[in-house]
């Protein structure tokens, strides 16, 4: 049985969690949402995670135009261009900061899984690169690493560190070049990649679920 949501507001922060209902601490998935998105919208996802897991959905901390939110800062006339690794530094060190026991006290943070989608995704790149020390995992769901983001690799970072990438054959947000290029980005930065593509757009193909499941043991 699954434990219930909730909306929380925590400083400047909106985000939806769900806690698991035997006691802490407990392992965390942290699920980014992509561009025009908000805390709802990884959601969908919520009921294929363990129960285990406290699920932390955060908001972008940057309003667009007409609805939603993002996490990188641009002008409207920009919004179709890929970010950097640089558009995300706020919100990199955003959720670094958001990510303490002071603030979730039932949390296991040596235990923190990244699962984004799209523009998530890359933020997830991007966190995982920037603080290695931090994350057990990444789940990217039809997303990129962003430029730049090659200049963190040469240590691999990422060493051992399990990594799911899942991508549509027909995304024409994302293409599927750019999910490959992922790939090869973190397998050179050390990590353990498991890949799946369906013949799908740009979301999660039924055939890549099994793989998803399995990634996440009960």
């Amino acid at each position: 049985m699954q434990a219930t949501s909730q909306i929380v507001s925590l400083n400047q922060w909106t985000l939806r969690m769900r806690l698991p209902d035997a006691a802490g601490p407990h392992p965390v998935i942290l699920l980014l949402h992509g561009l025009t998105g908000d805390e709802n919208s990884m959601w969908f996802f919520a009921p294929r995670l363990p129960s285990h897991y406290l699920l932390i959905a955060p908001r972008g901390i940057y309003p667009v135009q007409p609805s939603g939110y993002s996490w990188r800062l641009f002008p409207a006339e920009a919004a179709r261009t890929l970010p950097v690794l640089e558009d995300f530094r706020s919100a990199v060190a955003a959720l670094y900061a958001l990510l303490t026991p002071q603030n979730f006290p039932d949390a296991d943070f040596s235990h923190l899984h990244l699962m984004g989608f799209s523009q998530g995704a890359a933020l997830s790149y991007a966190f995982a690169l920037s603080y290695p020390g931090r994350i057990q995992s990444v789940a990217a769901l039809a997303g990129f690493a962003p430029a730049g983001a090659e200049a963190l690799i040469k240590t691999q970072p990422l060493l051992d560190k399990p990594v799911f990438i899942a991508h549509g054959l027909r995304d024409e947000t994302i293409s599927i070049q750019l999910a490959r290029q992922a790939r090869q980005l973190m397998q050179q930065a050390g990590a353990d990649v498991c890949y799946c593509e369906d013949d799908v757009g740009h979301k999660v193909g039924v055939r890549c679920f099994p793989a998803l499941d399995a990634f996440y043991p009960a």
